[in-house]
């Protein structure tokens, strides 16, 4: 069975974000059983972990959850990183779990991207600004990720319907997508910089 984790990427209370990811992994469970590929899920939010700053040590050396944390995104077949845009970017929070990971906690796997913001205004941040990093893994991404805004919410849950069909259809891209490559022995490609 594969294993789908979504990474809730703040450490602020849970919200309005970490309550659409919730949604889009009851879709996944539905996505695999439409191609017959069962699929387990996972939710983590950062805020619920003391994670060390990234200074060069192995994620083992520290003595909080930093190790744990690590353990539970590399045990995982695909992603949905989801994320609040704060400054233009995604958050520290996010990028200091990146710089913890090993390159094969990502190498050859499929992420789904989903960004969170007020307005319009930092729509293309996780295209511009956090696929690059995926790519440098050698993850998979979706050509295509969801940006959620305040109004698609009623209440604290999703409710705007494009949203939902969009974080949907999201979902079941990166199901389908690891299916087809768990079958593709080559499909995690070369190392970061190989060659040369």
């Amino acid at each position: 069975m594969a294993k789908l984790l979504a990474i809730h990427g703040a450490v602020t209370r849970p919200g309005r974000l970490y309550a659409a990811l919730q949604l889009a992994l009851e879709s996944a469970v539905e996505s695999g059983q439409g191609v017959g590929h069962p699929v387990e899920t996972d939710l983590l939010h950062l805020g619920d972990y003391r994670i060390s700053f990234a200074d060069g040590r192995p994620p083992e050396d520290f003595g909080d959850d930093t190790g744990a944390v690590v353990q539970r995104v590399t045990a995982a077949d695909m992603f949905l990183i989801g994320t609040p845009i704060f400054r233009a970017t995604y958050t520290g929070a996010l990028k200091n779990l990146l710089d913890l990971l090993p390159v094969e906690a990502l190498r050859g796997k499929v992420c789904g991207l989903v960004g969170m913001g007020a307005t319009d205004h930092h729509y293309l941040a996780v295209d511009t600004q956090l696929r690059p990093v995926l790519t440098w893994f050698g993850a998979h991404t979706v050509p295509t990720s969801v940006y959620l805004q305040s109004r698609h919410f009623t209440d604290g849950r999703l409710s705007d319907p494009t949203a939902i069909e969009s974080l949907q259809a999201l979902t079941a891209a990166v199901v389908a997508m690891q299916e087809k490559l768990s079958h593709s022995p080559k499909a995690s490609g070369p190392p970061p910089l190989a060659g040369g």
